[in-house]
């Protein structure tokens, strides 16, 4: 079964340079179906940012995180099947 880029959130905070990069490889993968994904900037919720603190970049499929810090390609597109 492979999983829908809709269901996709990357948690990312604005400013930092290891989401930018995580955004920019996880968009190779994804090609134009990266439209889908939702970008959610945890300083914008006191919520997501207590959960997250400075831990960003967090990539979830479905609520499941699929990986966190560094971009692995290869569980994404196992992930999406790509």
């Amino acid at each position: 079964m492979s999983l829908d880029p809709s269901g996709l959130v990357l948690y990312v905070r604005e400013g930092c340079h290891l989401c930018d990069q995580f955004l920019l490889e996880l968009s190779v993968d994804l090609g134009s179906a990266v439209e889908q994904l939702r970008v959610v900037d945890v300083d914008r919720d006191a919520e997501l940012a207590a959960r997250f603190g400075l831990h960003v970049p967090v990539l979830e499929a479905n609520g499941v995180v699929l990986c966190d810090g560094v971009y692995d390609g290869k569980r994404v597109r196992q992930a999406l099947r790509v």
